[in-house]
């Protein structure tokens, strides 16, 4: 079976340098790579050529900026593959990849597929940090892949596959934030296979708190679009980062109102999150930084959703659904 890699690109050389060179390393080799270039000023053109001079099958497009999703969906138009696998381009893929991947799918034919991301070890430590965060059973739930989890894993871009045959039913991307879930969602209902594959790609994440704060402050309000669209996709592990929002604000409340001991709460929280931190890791440094790191996710990614559910869902405002999932249409910013 052939793979075809679809990488949407914008203004990250050095991301897509690092990505080509560990597909270059693969073991499995029957696979083609398309770089979408989405409008960036700094092209990676050159990258893609060095790279196909070294005998990577590497495909490279320019088009005008009209975001990640509009990207992907002209990257599938251009490829050959009878699947599709989305990467991205701040991904490092290890070297075994298409070769579990390729074992995995002759032992269960998946229509789709989904698999975890991780830290390698040359990532910094606020990178690392975040990892944690993102991937803890203790600040996600485990819905990222984790062995214990409490929701259904769903697909996302940085680690993700489907066969041809999905999305020539199915179709492409929307122009959405959660676009992936929104993909996963559709791909269910559309009534094909999806499962997890335990093959993790490197992930490099955000490079500091403040644009990770960002990322997940729109995860939480895009989360209130996907209940929006799918009414039954609201889980009770989505309502927690909000719950963990007005819970601490009520016990700081208490805290300093009534007795010292409800701060003790918060604190046995963020404890839990240091000790499990600190048991995965092995480094003090990164297992102190991931205590900041699970505040943020928690607290960025609740306040997002309270904003959200508090203008969509009571007050009724905002734009239309519709025009929801397009806003982002030209304007193609790496969270």
């Amino acid at each position: 079976m052939k793979y075809s890699v679809i990488v949407p690109v914008y203004n990250r050389i050095g991301e897509v340098e690092e990505l080509l060179g560990s597909l270059l390393t693969q073991t499995h080799k029957n696979f083609e790579i398309i770089i979408v270039e989405d409008g960036s000023t700094e092209r990676s053109e050159a990258v893609a050529v060095k790279y196909r001079q070294l005998g990577l099958d590497v495909k490279y497009y320019y088009k005008e900026n009209e975001g990640r999703s509009i990207a992907r969906n002209y990257g599938m138009e251009h490829a050959e593959g009878d699947y599709f696998v989305f990467f991205d381009s701040d991904c490092v893929i290890p070297a075994q990849y298409f070769e579990k991947l390729e074992l995995a799918l002759s032992q269960n034919a998946l229509d789709c597929y989904g698999g975890p991301d991780a830290a390698h070890a040359s990532f910094s430590d606020t990178q690392k940090a975040i990892n944690y965060s993102m991937t803890s059973f203790l600040t996600t739930g485990g819905i990222r892949g984790g062995k214990i989890s409490l929701e259904k894993f769903v697909p996302r871009t940085f680690n993700m596959g489907f066969s041809r045959a999905v999305y020539e039913k199915v179709g492409g991307f929307r122009e959405m934030f959660s676009e992936d879930i929104d993909m996963s969602t559709r791909i269910r209902l559309a009534g094909f296979s999806i499962g997890y594959i335990d093959d993790p790609v490197w992930h490099k994440r955000r490079v500091d708190f403040r644009k990770f704060f960002r990322q997940v402050y729109v995860f939480g309000m895009s989360r209130v679009t996907l209940k929006l669209l799918y009414p039954d996709s609201l889980k009770l592990v989505h309502l927690l980062p909000a719950v963990f929002v007005i819970g601490s604000l009520a016990l700081i409340v208490l805290g300093f109102t009534v007795s010292p001991w409800f701060f003790a709460l918060l604190a046995a929280y963020f404890l839990g999150v240091f000790a499990g931190a600190l048991i995965s890791v092995r480094r003090l440094k990164i297992a102190l930084m991931a205590v900041p790191a699970a505040a943020i996710q928690l607290g960025g990614y609740g306040i997002g959703f309270i904003k959200a559910w508090t203008t969509k869902i009571i007050l009724g405002r905002g734009r239309d659904i519709n025009e929801e999932i397009t806003i982002r249409k030209g304007k193609n910013e790496k969270l």
